[in-house]
């Protein structure tokens, strides 16, 4: 991973450095590790269970990790979900998911 890779992918990298001391070994360090160790599936089952509870816990997790690395594309795909699970809204959350899938893949592919 590299500052680039991650500036192409639309990562507010400046914003993601500063939360590191500017260390950008860290912050690619931690990016790398966040990525390596992301699994989705505890996510997908609950809401495909619809156990919105755990859907939330799940979601909400990801987005504050995505937002202290500055990951911008999956953070702003977690917001509108984590909202929306907040108040237990009943509506079909895959197409949602699959968004965040689809972009978390993007990302590790630049690995």
């Amino acid at each position: 991973m590299t500052i680039e890779k991650l500036k192409s992918f639309g990562c507010n990298v400046s914003e993601g450095l500063q939360r590191c001391m500017n260390n950008e070994a860290f912050y690619l360090g931690l990016v790398d590790k966040f990525l390596k160790s992301l699994d989705l599936s505890t996510l997908h089952e609950a809401l495909i269970k619809k156990d919105l509870d755990t859907a939330f816990k799940e979601a909400h997790s990801l987005k504050g990790v995505t937002g202290n690395l500055s990951l911008t594309p999956i953070y702003e795909a977690l917001v509108e979900m984590v909202e929306l699970l907040r108040v237990k809204t009943d509506i079909d959350y895959l197409p949602m998911f699959t968004k965040l899938n689809d972009l978390c893949n993007e990302l590790k592919a630049k690995l």
